[in-house]
């Protein structure tokens, strides 16, 4: 299997205003006169890693990394003020004429995916090609399946129940709507017990497939209080798409060439997102994964979009 490039530093990064209190920390990587490609994080709210930067080849891809609104490195962290889905997609195209590039690759998974399909939606023209890994559209529907007692926690009924232990009997219909009261309220304390609880339920789900589950070192409870207040602000209001989700002009895609690459033992965005994306936009290549789930670390996952990447290396040449 392919796999990641080795990591290489940034040659820039700095910061970026887009309006009110918030400087988004954006970086290049790689030649800056490759084939532009951004890359978009998850969460919502957990923000670029180096790691990230390994998924291009630093020879053919000018590679930019940025942290969305209040996360990662990002001013103020956690910030909630102005802090919307239309605000994140506004954020892109400032992003992209500060950096003067005509057009782009956009690669991202999980919600990264998310922003992703709404971006080449809004603005097709600047999108040379989608690369997507584990598609979450973000319907009501997808945010019932992973925060509701009738979706996933029917699989790990265990930790739903260790989800849902420090909430009142009062709140647990709808623990979305009780944990943003804790991350968003006064209590230092109160804050980090909801963000370690937060963080356990998604671990549960996210890295059921890796040998690694559940040996990693205890995170920075700080760091996870930034990452579950924001993941939280954006399912407490539907992430601010209705109940519909992504799929909200879709005939604009027919404009834009992509990969879609999704484990059929997702467990977070199950494949039947992939599927009906792809029903919607069949001019894109879907990939399905039998034996994986949903996290970029795993290799086939890897292995796929580096493949994807080299792919697209190869039709659009040297440079943008």
């Amino acid at each position: 299997m392919r796999q990641l490039y080795p990591l290489i530093e940034p040659f820039a990064d700095g910061y970026l205003d887009v309006g009110g209190p918030h400087r988004l920390y954006y970086e290049q990587s790689g030649n800056p006169e490759g084939i532009p490609v951004v890359s978009l994080h998850g969460g919502p709210g957990s923000g670029c890693a180096p790691w990230q930067r390994c998924f291009f080849n630093p020879d053919r891809f000018h590679i930019i990394l940025y942290d969305q609104r209040g996360a990662g490195k990002s001013q103020p962290q956690a910030c909630l003020e102005s802090n919307t889905t239309a605000s994140l997609l506004a954020d892109l195209e400032v992003l992209r004429r500060r950096l003067g590039l005509p057009r782009w690759i956009v690669f991202g998974g999980s919600w990264g995916a998310t922003l992703a399909l709404l971006y080449a939606q809004a603005c097709p023209g600047p999108v040379i090609s989608l690369v997507l890994r584990g598609v979450f559209l973000a319907r009501r529907r997808d945010r019932a399946w992973f925060f509701g007692s009738e979706g996933v926690a029917r699989l790990f009924p265990e930790a739903y129940g260790a989800f849902l232990e420090g909430l009142n009997a009062d709140e647990r219909s709808d623990p979305v709507m009780a944990y943003h009261r804790r991350l968003t309220g006064h209590d230092p304390g109160a804050r980090h017990m909801a963000a370690l609880a937060w963080h356990a339920w998604e671990e549960a789900i996210v890295s059921h497939t890796l040998e690694t589950a559940g040996k990693a070192n205890a995170p920075d409870p700080d760091v996870l209080v930034v990452r579950a207040t924001i993941a939280c602000h954006f399912a407490r209001h539907d992430y601010f798409l209705g109940s519909d989700g992504a799929l909200v002009d879709v005939e604009q895609l027919c404009k834009v060439p992509g990969v879609i690459v999704h484990g059929r033992r997702d467990l977070v965005c199950p494949l039947e997102s992939a599927v009906t994306l792809h029903q919607a936009w069949p001019d894109a290549t879907l990939v399905v994964l039998d034996h994986s789930g949903h996290p970029a670390a795993e290799p086939a996952i890897q292995d796929a979009l580096i493949g994807a990447m080299e792919t697209l290396a190869e039709r659009v040449g040297a440079g943008p």
